[in-house]
């Protein structure tokens, strides 16, 4: 019966979740384009394009598109299989860029390629989605069992958490921990085990935190700035806080109803990347409160849905890995926009699908390609009966 069925063919993709990351990755082009053209036109560097940041955006968005399709049309069980071709890599890069890496506001997080750059952190967020599931899969019953079963997992998170942190990276490594224990609880842990792992990851945090300040004091006066500033912006505003009450302000402006497209005034040399970290100001700005609360709507729906896709897949790898697949974008939208609304500290991380970032969107769009992957085992035909 198991291998008559493994032969019906596959079913269809969930069409609400492709048409859904679809028009992300459109609207993302749209802002990416508005957010930059002011910058860029006025900018020798940028060859006085205001196309400059959307051309590249729209390259890394159709190679990404192509990817996705690739990976949906593969069984999502080659993932669990063929995890290490993309986690090895992403390893060695994360061994690598603290020593060759190129240096960007005090942290060495990219390789420069040519007048272009690759963050490793990106792909190390699916690498360790994808090395977790099949791990957390692989051991069963023995992953309620806290020497064989949890600890092995937390030390490849801590390893992964602390070669970032080495960059630093804060938000990353805050972004990847935070992915990793609601993995770690949507694979069935004991509780009293993760309690005693968050105790030891907040010990281990504590330790990288330390060594990455005494090795580069430079880039942690820069992330504290602005990690603290978000208490009390007005008092800080040479020290850190100037994005974030820039930032305030392009939301002010916006209003009820908003600015109109392309009339932010913040973006025009008021805000750092403004087509980057605070993408959300502008949006906030140009759509007003009503245009911004849409979108988060529509972000809140296409999570949702991704999780549907999860939590409806047969087997639990499939549903560990899509959980931290939704997951990751979830947290990642709610540091981005919790940093630029002053809810939360601001640590710089950008906005899935919808900030400028080739890395950031091609990342994105293979994580969506194994969760389509994932959504065509629950849409496959009837089975073949016993």
């Amino acid at each position: 019966m198991k291998k008559a069925s493994q032969n019906v063919s596959r079913g269809r993709p969930d069409f609400l979740l492709l048409i859904m990351t679809l028009l992300m990755v459109g609207f993302g082009l749209v802002m990416v384009f508005s957010a930059s053209s002011g910058v860029a036109v006025v900018s020798p560097r940028y060859g006085n394009d205001a196309f400059y940041f959307t051309k590249l955006q729209l390259v890394w968005g159709v190679f990404g598109i192509f990817v996705m399709f690739f990976m949906m049309n593969l069984r999502y069980q080659v993932y669990k299989k063929a995890y290490m071709l993309l986690f090895l890599p992403v390893l060695i890069m994360l061994l690598l860029v603290p020593f060759i890496g190129v240096e960007i506001n005090g942290a060495k997080s990219w390789f420069g390629v040519g007048s272009r750059g690759i963050q490793p952190t990106e792909p190390a967020k699916l690498a360790i989605i994808l090395y977790l599931g099949a791990l957390i899969t692989k051991k069963g019953e023995k992953f309620r069992d806290f020497k064989t079963g949890l600890l092995p997992v937390m030390v490849v998170v801590c390893v992964v958490c602390g070669l970032i942190m080495l960059q630093p990276d804060l938000g990353s490594c805050m972004i990847l921990a935070a992915c990793a224990s609601i993995m770690i609880l949507a694979g069935g842990s004991n509780l009293k085990h993760v309690f005693t792992a968050a105790a030891i990851a907040g010990l281990t945090v504590t330790v990288m935190v330390s060594i990455s300040m005494a090795v580069n004091p430079k880039a942690w006066h820069y992330r504290v700035a602005r990690f603290t500033s978000f208490m009390d912006p007005i008092s800080n505003s040479q020290d850190g806080a100037f994005q974030l009450i820039s930032s305030l302000q392009a939301m002010s402006h916006g209003g009820l109803t908003g600015a109109g497209f392309g009339e932010s005034v913040q973006k025009l040399h008021y805000l750092t990347y403004p087509y980057n970290d605070f993408i959300f100001a502008v949006i906030a700005e140009e759509l007003g409160f009503i245009g911004s609360a849409l979108f988060l709507l529509f972000y809140l729906l296409f999570l949702w849905r991704g999780l549907i896709v999860a939590l409806r897949c047969p087997d639990l790898y499939g549903t560990v890995v899509g959980v931290g697949i939704v997951s990751l974008f979830a947290i990642q939208a709610f540091i981005n926009i919790g940093g630029v609304t002053a809810t939360i500290p601001l640590t710089g991380v950008t906005l899935p699908f919808i900030s400028y970032g080739g890395s950031s969107l091609l990342v994105c769009l293979m994580c969506m390609g194994v969760l389509l992957s994932i959504s065509r085992e629950y849409n496959r035909p009837e089975k073949v009966k016993e």
